[in-house]
């Protein structure tokens, strides 16, 4: 268990975030961006490690979730309000730039806060998620129905149908369905299933987490519910509107990509590891280092926390070294 955190709400862009934040105020600044569905500590191990070597770490509950400030619409969870968050975050901390990390979800505010507001990043660290070119022709939801109705993303699409699939099950089950998985498809259920149930459990716990820290996340999303967190799916259309003039704009950041080889849609010809080692994501993302980590799921920072780690902190000494 992460020890010795110091934990606060902060205000930033109208809503109260839940701040959990370890290390010198006066290091440079790491940001940690959860993904879904998890919280702040998803981060643990990075949160003890970072702060051990220097570094100031910061790691929010995202609007939405666990102990933060859940706006009840999805027009609320646009990209423009994320990254909102978390400029409302920097200037509360008085940073001018800050060293940002980012996983699933949290991978993709950080890709539009290095979009919107490049002056405020040194460097950034994307887990699971790359930076994938905007179709000036094709809606994402539009995009997603040619996989289906099983595909989870159509299936958070509706308001309340995934919630009430989750709800079927308790809170730690759907943790673990979520968290353990191993599937490496695009997670698209057989006909009339809900996605929530095709996932399995497995019978044994691996060795990277424990029922103690499954229950953690268990109690958060028992008293917060996954609306939250869903309407960042049900935001992605009006994300793709949003995203209009910055149609061909690349990522000018320093940044490294982190990803397993197992994650999920890494399977086939147009799987996310062929892409990020192919030439399409190096030019709109020229300043860049890729990292494949062998036998890594989704859930990349907690199951390899000690290589990611290294992989986060090595990165930012280096950026840390040529601009200080």
């Amino acid at each position: 268990m992460t020890s010795e955190v110091r934990e606060k709400k902060i205000k930033t862009n109208g809503i109260w975030l839940n701040v959990t934040e370890k290390g010198d105020e006066g290091e440079p600044l790491v940001l940690l961006l959860h993904g879904f569905p998890e919280t702040w500590f998803s981060w643990r191990h990075q949160i003890d490690f970072l702060s051990s070597h220097g570094y100031h770490v910061v790691a929010p509950d995202l609007r939405g979730y666990a102990d933060s400030d859940s706006p009840p619409t999805h027009e609320s969870y646009t990209v423009s309000h994320l990254v909102a968050d978390v400029i409302g975050l920097l200037d509360h901390y008085g940073t001018a730039q800050a060293f940002v990390a980012g996983h699933d979800w949290g991978a993709i505010i950080g890709w539009s806060l290095c979009l919107f507001r490049p002056d405020r990043v040194k460097g950034f660290v994307s887990l699971s998620v790359p930076y994938s070119p905007r179709d000036p022709n094709l809606k994402p939801s539009d995009l997603f129905k040619s996989f289906g109705d099983g595909l989870y993303i159509t299936q958070f699409q509706e308001p309340g149908r995934a919630e009430a699939a989750f709800a079927k099950h308790d809170c730690l089950t759907v943790m673990k369905k979520f968290l353990l998985t191993t599937r490496t498809d695009f997670w698209v259920a057989p006909p009339n299933t809900e996605i929530i149930d095709d996932l399995e459990v497995p019978s044994t716990l691996p060795d990277w987490i424990t029922e103690e820290e499954i229950q953690v996340y268990a109690d958060k999303f028992q008293k917060s519910g996954f609306t939250g967190p869903l309407n960042y799916y049900r935001a992605m259309d009006l994300n793709w509107e949003i995203l209009a003039p910055w149609q061909g704009y690349k990522i000018v950041i320093p940044t490294k990509f982190i990803a397993g080889d197992k994650d999920m849609g890494n399977e086939g010809a147009n799987g996310t590891i062929k892409y990020v080692k192919g030439e399409m994501f190096k030019s709109i993302v020229p300043n860049l280092e890729v990292v494949v980590i062998e036998d890594g799921h989704h859930f990349i920072q907690q199951e390899k926390s000690e290589r990611v780690s290294q992989e986060i902190l090595s990165f930012f000494d280096k950026l840390r070294n040529i601009t200080e």
